[in-house]
């Protein structure tokens, strides 16, 4: 199997750390979250809608997130969900941990 056909179990915790980074680069519908995560990761992260949404909810009912309905590119309503000065700065906070976590295993992994 092929670096663009595997599919990754996401650690918990990581689905909200992507969608806020989505979020960060602007306001987005569901679908397009999900789409632009699988175009960035070059098709490693696929999330479907049984987790995204739930994510989608959590997120904004604690606050780091908040949605409003609007019209679609193709004419439909659709909720879009923007980033809240909150979340912005628990994505900022956790990105970092991630990137000195990844940084560390890599090192463990590529260790002999």
């Amino acid at each position: 199997m092929g670096v663009q056909e595997q599919r990754i179990n996401l650690p918990q915790g990581t689905l909200d750390l992507l969608i806020l980074k989505t979020l960060a680069l602007g306001s987005q519908h569901g679908w397009a979250i999900s789409n632009r995560l699988q175009q960035i990761s070059g098709n490693i992260v696929s999330v479907r809608q049984g987790s995204l949404y739930p994510a989608l909810h959590r997120l904004e009912r604690i606050g780091r997130i908040k949605a409003k309905w609007a019209e679609t590119e193709n004419h439909r309503r659709a909720k879009f969900y923007e980033l809240t000065r909150k979340g912005a700065k628990y994505l900022e906070a956790e990105a970092g941990s991630w990137r000195i976590l990844a940084a560390a295993v890599a090192q463990i992994l590529d260790a002999t």
